[in-house]
């Protein structure tokens, strides 16, 4: 059975590699040439949140 902090750990595991796939993903798509500039931002706006998230719970 879960307890509590083996949920709160899987939570902040999934923030941060969220947090840390972002910038890859962008890397990539900018490589690509597939989007425009704006959605980049907006994706690593989404990751720094994560991130953020993450490190606020553990504060």
């Amino acid at each position: 059975m879960k307890t509590q902090k083996d949920i709160h750990r899987i939570v902040m595991l999934a923030f941060n590699a969220v947090g840390l796939a972002m910038p890859a993903a962008v890397l990539a798509l900018n490589a690509l040439g597939k989007t425009q500039p704006e959605d980049l931002i907006v994706i690593l706006a989404i990751g720094l949140f994560c991130v953020a998230l993450a490190k606020l719970q553990n504060a």
